[in-house]
């Protein structure tokens, strides 16, 4: 197993709580990976209790949305694990900032068999929450492994939907794709260790208000982090090539397990959410060119649609002024994420 230097030092965005316990932690994937991970317990609790893996946003890191996600679920009664994914932040892989949907799937899966071998967890009782792009991946492991018996995929991205569709399917067409398959070619003859997609900055002043949300969260003092790759200089170049040629969640129509998918009304993103929703129900929706069977358990089916909120809104709650200035906007519901979790965790 690779060695980590892992911080020791509290530097997530979000402050401590003093309900929780917190440890730095390690764990091996499938691929030999290692991955850093903040493992978090409810203080004063003793027994065997449920507990529930956390990642996301896709770029960004532990120290984020998904260690807030991960704390806060804590402080309702869980055994909480926020894991950076292979190749990003401080868990091992090279090259840094590489991702494909079957390394991603096994982050989610090896995080469950770290949670199963703990003495305060039920192994029988874990679940897990991906954000933004990770929702997606949650999808696809909840789909994988049975193990999962509750998934919440909060403001979700279908990362290999709009890598090979792009924005609202606008270049769902072979001779866009054709095009970007090209360029993705020589671009690892020419440079491959190129580094693309961080969050744009300077912020152009016609920028769409959704990059506007993504720059308010990755790049000033709400959410900025140096190892976040959303906060820096992204992604490389052809390091999601993978994601761009493959459809991940054809077989969620068959989880059997609870699944609830929260997005923001007013998220850019809402239709990834809506669209895997209604294919994991019915078999079939808008932007999936496959037709399944309907679920054979669609009761334990969840669509949480937050009046109001953005897509970044789900990161951390929202503020109503920019930077995280202004009130807090409270866009999660804590407790509506317990309450399920409490439900199908028993």
């Amino acid at each position: 197993m690779t060695t980590l230097n892992l911080t020791q030092e509290w530097d997530k965005v979000f402050p401590l709580s003093e309900k929780v316990n917190h440890q730095k932690v390690t764990f091996k994937t499938q691929y030999g990976l290692t991955l850093a991970a903040d493992l978090y317990t409810p203080k004063n609790v003793e027994g065997k209790l449920p507990a529930i893996a956390v990642s996301g946003p896709f770029g960004a890191i532990k120290e984020q949305s998904s260690g807030l996600y991960a704390m806060r679920m804590a402080e309702r009664g869980y055994v909480t694990l926020a894991f950076d994914p292979s190749y990003t932040g401080e868990s091992s892989g090279e090259p840094r900032r590489t991702a494909s949907p079957d390394i991603n799937t096994e982050d989610f899966m090896a995080a469950v068999d770290y949670l199963s071998k703990q003495d305060n967890v039920d192994a029988e009782k874990i679940g897990i929450i991906g954000i933004c792009g990770w929702g997606g991946i949650a999808l696809n492991a909840a789909a994988a492994d049975p193990r999962i018996k509750a998934t919440v995929a909060s403001t979700m991205y279908d990362m290999t939907r709009v890598s090979g569709n792009g924005y609202y399917d606008s270049d769902d067409k072979e001779e866009a794709r054709h095009a970007a398959r090209e360029a993705l070619a020589r671009q690892r003859l020419t440079d491959p260790m190129a580094m693309a997609g961080g969050v744009v900055d300077p912020l152009p002043d016609d920028a769409p208000q959704f990059v506007k949300d993504y720059f308010d969260y990755y790049k000033t003092e709400r959410g900025y982090h140096k190892r976040s790759g959303n906060s820096n200089d992204g992604w490389r170049t052809i390091g999601t090539q993978a994601y761009a040629n493959s459809r991940f969640l054809y077989y969620i129509n068959e989880i059997r397990s609870a699944v609830l998918v929260m997005h923001g009304e007013n998220a850019h993103s809402r239709y990834f959410g809506e669209a895997a929703y209604k294919y994991m129900v019915e078999g079939k929706a808008e932007g999936y060119n496959v037709v399944g069977k309907p679920n054979p358990n669609p009761a334990n089916k969840q669509l949480l649609i937050i009046p109001g909120a953005s897509h970044c809104d789900l990161y951390d709650g929202g503020y109503t002024e920019l930077v995280g200035k202004g009130e807090p906007k409270n866009m999660i519901p804590w407790d509506k994420l317990a309450e399920f979790f409490a439900q199908y965790l028993k």
